[in-house]
């Protein structure tokens, strides 16, 4: 990618200090964005890059430093969002702050205004026009009177970002965005990154803050990666390779790369007793789903946007109710007509995509949300032995490696990795015989990914079986020993071995090339 602005200065911070009492967030950071390219900023829990970003956005007030946005400066602690707009930032957060319910046009307008005439009233025709003129700068293929809620995600994002630069796209402007592809399927992600890389070479600035390392190394010309609040590396015009970024995140060497398959993913034991067997499974929009999961075995299931992967989950989970087929946990079939109580009693776990509205108790403490699955343990005949319990919860942080200052600490305090640990061992401390895992490590950071897949690895040594549903193609191909593709409600492909890669994957996904009867 070449243009005729990198080597001009969009963006400089220099010596960023923040503490939040005696933590520091942020030790002297710098980040320097040259002009007309896309810059990565990378870290893991606690490195300071959401800090940075708030200070940028002016949410946060920096305790020291220099922001400079072109060629003027300003003392970080008098930054303001107002300083940030005029000089030009524009910010897109993972929550697109975008309203389904309503149009393309009237997004637009909540952010611009709407034109009026001297009676107030909309000027509708005129504000589809500027929306049209704006769709198609950006290469948005909808219609200003589509509601929001019916595109595709990539669709969304790009009318996120269209919308933050709708008053300033020219070069001026630096876009940031934060996580754009954590909620997007691979394919959907593919498109955004095609339109981000279009707006780089237009002459936009990019800053790009994202966990998934292949796409970053995809669109990225320059990367910083932060460490425990400081700047530990600026890459400019630099091609390195996941190990060397990974190393640089975590202060050391590490033996393999996220995507790569461990060794303790060899195929399981054919003589493991069936955990759970599903045969012709018809909820919502599966249409027919047949599979089973063996005891100390990885499956993972995966499909297009509406396949049906969360609702397989949901069903087995007992939280949808089937329409017909079979569903059989441990060799005892069920009527149908079990709710979530009783599969968590047949040893049935399940972490939810969402982990904030379906996983988490965001304003409790730590120890509150790990101990809600077993409180039973902890009752007594004058109430709850808070002691036994704090011990507890104690215990499962130390062993599952969730950073906390203590377990009456807030849950929404943590990171999202740390949440996502925490909600891990609420379910495992059950010592379940089924795991079913939604997007395991959605918008985690690559450190506690590792902790995750650990932890997972763990339960199947122990004799768990494992469903995991994910649209992560390098996830699938790290954690699982065989991995189901859902189209139209059916599986019409299972890889496995040397199958097992992301080309694969996304053959398989996206045509029906690759069937279960093919091998490429």
């Amino acid at each position: 990618m070449t243009n005729t602005h990198s080597e001009e200065v969009a963006v400089r911070l220099t010596g960023i200090r923040k503490s939040f009492g005696p933590t520091k967030a942020l030790d002297d950071a710098e980040l320097v964005l040259r002009r007309g390219t896309v810059h990565a900023l990378l870290g893991g829990n606690g490195s300071g890059k959401s800090t940075a970003l708030k200070i940028l956005a002016g949410v946060h007030e920096a305790d020291a430093g220099v922001i400079q946005v072109g060629r003027e400066q300003w003392p970080a602690r008098t930054w303001s969002a107002a300083a940030g707009s005029g000089a030009g930032l524009r910010f897109v957060h993972q929550d697109l702050g975008l309203f389904d319910a309503l149009s393309v046009a009237e997004n637009f307008a909540l952010d611009a205004g709407y034109p009026t005439t001297a009676v107030r009233s909309v000027r509708w025709k005129e504000l589809e026009r500027r929306v049209v003129s704006l769709l198609d700068r950006f290469e948005i293929a909808a219609d200003p009177r589509q509601p929001v809620g019916s595109l595709r995600p990539a669709q969304r994002t790009m009318v996120a970002i269209a919308r933050a630069l709708q008053d300033d796209d020219s070069t001026r402007a630096v876009l940031v965005l934060d996580e754009p592809t954590a909620t997007l399927p691979a394919h959907e992600s593919e498109v955004l990154l095609g339109a981000i890389r279009r707006r780089a070479e237009l002459g936009q600035t990019v800053l790009l803050v994202s966990h998934r390392m292949q796409e970053v190394l995809s669109v990225a010309q320059d990367f910083t990666v932060f460490r425990d609040g400081r700047t530990v590396a600026t890459l400019s015009g630099e091609n390195p390779t996941e190990d060397r970024l990974v190393a640089l995140m975590t202060g050391r060497e590490l033996e393999r790369a996220p995507q790569e398959p461990a060794a303790t993913t060899a195929a399981p034991p054919a003589a493991g007793s069936v955990s759970l067997q599903v045969e012709n499974l018809v909820s919502g929009p599966l249409r027919g789903v047949t599979l089973a999961v063996r005891q100390g075995e990885i499956v993972g299931v995966t499909g297009l946007v509406g396949s049906g992967r969360s609702s397989l989950l949901k069903t087995v989970f007992g939280a949808h109710r089937p329409e017909s087929g079979t569903i059989t946990l441990s060799g005892r079939s069920q009527s149908g007509a079990e709710d979530v109580k009783a599969r968590m009693a047949q040893g049935v776990a399940y972490v939810a995509e969402d982990r904030v509205a379906e996983s988490s108790l965001m304003e409790l403490t730590v120890r509150e949300n790990i101990s809600v699955s077993r409180l039973r343990r902890f009752w007594r005949p004058r109430g709850m032995n808070a002691a036994e319990e704090r011990r507890s919860a104690a215990d499962l942080v130390r062993r599952h490696r969730v950073k906390t200052t203590g377990v009456d600490g807030v849950f929404s305090s943590l990171s999202g990795g740390n949440q996502q640990k925490a909600v891990l061992a609420r379910w495992l401390c059950r010592d379940p015989s089924l795991l079913l895992l939604d997007e395991p490590t959605q918008g985690v950071d690559v450190m506690s990914r590792r902790d995750i897949y650990d932890t997972i690895r763990q339960s199947v040594s122990a004799g768990c079986a494992v469903l995991v549903a994910s649209s992560d193609f390098a996830e699938l191909c790290a954690l699982c020993d065989r991995v189901l593709v859902l189209q139209d409600g059916v599986v019409t492909a299972e890889l496995s071995g040397t199958r097992l890669t992301p080309d694969h994957l996304t053959a398989a996904t996206q045509s029906s090339v690759l069937t279960t009867g093919d091998q490429p």
